[in-house]
């Protein structure tokens, strides 16, 4: 990799690991994401960045600059600046997806960084760089969960119950809880839907299912979250 810009002095080039090495995690510590840096000279720095506790950073740059300036001229301040305005909330929108899982939504986070960096030059701006980052933590999580034999969409939900554990009239739980007691595919329409303001059609098309079958996912995850928390979360079914 190191000999790749060495014959391009005025670009630097932005480029992903090819493997990543696994990273001690002492007294708790949340593993960082790395990424590579290929500058115009030819030599690679890695830098790890965190997934969790990070606050965000802001130089007055919108995301297309900061993505121009990454892309254009190698700059890895910026792309600091670009991680750090996006992980925090992308990192509860995947940890949300797997169910409060912080070691899966670590992973989804530091795969999503990767796939990002490799295809930030074809970015167009089309979309907000938000939707398009959590756009790629989903597939990442939808990969994931093909691996384990799961799925995303839920298949019915009329008999779904709540674990016994949670059943006591007495037993009070919060939302985040809540949300990850839901089936998968509740979960997952839910989020995309009332939390990130996804619309239906947005839904089908990345989850791969029909408008009504999402209507009827929220329809199923929301019934199941009033039996998990108590109240109406009927309001908004657009």
């Amino acid at each position: 990799m190191g000999s790749a810009g060495a014959g391009d002095p005025a670009r630097a080039h932005w480029q992903a690991p090819r493997t990543l090495i696994p990273l001690p995690n002492p007294a708790g510590i949340h593993r960082p994401v790395q990424y590579n840096l290929l500058l115009p000279a030819g030599h690679i720095r890695t830098r790890d960045l965190p997934t969790q506790h990070i606050e965000a950073m802001d130089d007055g740059r919108s995301d297309r600059e900061l993505a121009e300036a990454i892309v254009e001229d190698g700059d890895e301040a910026a792309f600091r600046v670009l991680y750090r305005r996006h992980t925090p909330r992308v990192y509860r929108f995947a940890l949300r997806l797997v169910g409060g899982d912080v070691t899966e939504a670590e992973d989804v986070i530091q795969e999503a960084w990767l796939r990002a960096a490799r295809s930030l030059a074809r970015f167009r701006f089309d979309a907000a760089f938000h939707s398009w980052l959590c756009g790629i933590a989903l597939n990442c999580v939808r990969e994931q969960a093909r691996r384990r034999g799961r799925s995303l969409v839920e298949v019915g939900g009329d008999g779904w119950e709540p674990p016994p554990s949670v059943r006591d009239p007495g037993t009070i739980i919060d939302l985040e809880r809540a949300l990850e007691l839901l089936p998968l595919g509740f979960r997952t329409v839910l989020v995309l839907h009332d939390v990130e303001g996804f619309t239906h059609q947005e839904i089908g098309d990345r989850l791969g299912i029909s408008d009504g079958t999402s209507k009827s996912q929220l329809h199923h995850a929301r019934r199941a979250m009033r039996q998990l928390l108590g109240g109406d979360m009927e309001a908004g079914t657009a």
